[in-house]
């Protein structure tokens, strides 16, 4: 069950999403970038993103998971990968939501072998007190409590990604 009143309304995440968009442009300025998109959680957060970058872009995707339920299972598992050759390339990384980092920094170390020109990672949420390792944030939507959330691709058992804002989710007993 989603509780209480949104903890970030849709129009926060309207006016923060376009603050990241401007600062991401301002960056890449005179540069081709590659985004990508970690699935499924960021699926909301990335095309609205997307659509704030006024660079020359391409996209992709990565599925990645390591929770269960609420919580992590420490394993991370690529489920669908980049298909294209990232060597020489700007690579954005954009992510849902930054807890204890260890899939971020998996997904980053991943793609660091493939020799990008840079990588960059813009992160939707940030729960910092959560965090277990150590992962570079360049630009970060908003910082959280530590709070188990759903709405706007986040989700509680592929439930609840629909809401167009982030609530607090607890679980009926």
């Amino acid at each position: 069950m989603v509780t209480g009143k949104p903890l970030l309304t849709a129009e926060q995440i309207s006016h923060r999403v376009r603050e990241l968009g401007d600062m991401i442009t301002e960056d890449y300025s005179g540069k081709k970038l590659l985004a990508v998109g970690i699935l499924k959680g960021a699926f909301m957060f990335f095309s609205d993103l997307v659509k704030k970058i006024r660079v020359p872009l391409t996209v992709d995707f990565i599925i990645a998971s390591s929770y269960v339920k609420t919580g992590t299972s420490g394993e991370v598992k690529i489920h669908y990968d980049i298909r294209d050759d990232i060597s020489g390339k700007n690579v954005l990384l954009v992510e849902d939501i930054v807890d204890t980092g260890i899939t971020l920094n998996h997904i980053r170390e991943l793609i660091l072998t493939r020799s990008p020109e840079s990588i960059m990672i813009c992160a939707f949420l940030d729960k910092k007190e959560r965090r277990m390792v150590d992962v570079p944030i360049d630009y970060r939507g908003f910082e959280i409590p530590n709070e188990f959330v759903v709405g706007y691709g986040l989700d509680y058992n592929d439930m609840f990604r629909n809401l167009p804002y982030i609530s607090v989710f607890k679980k009926s007993t």
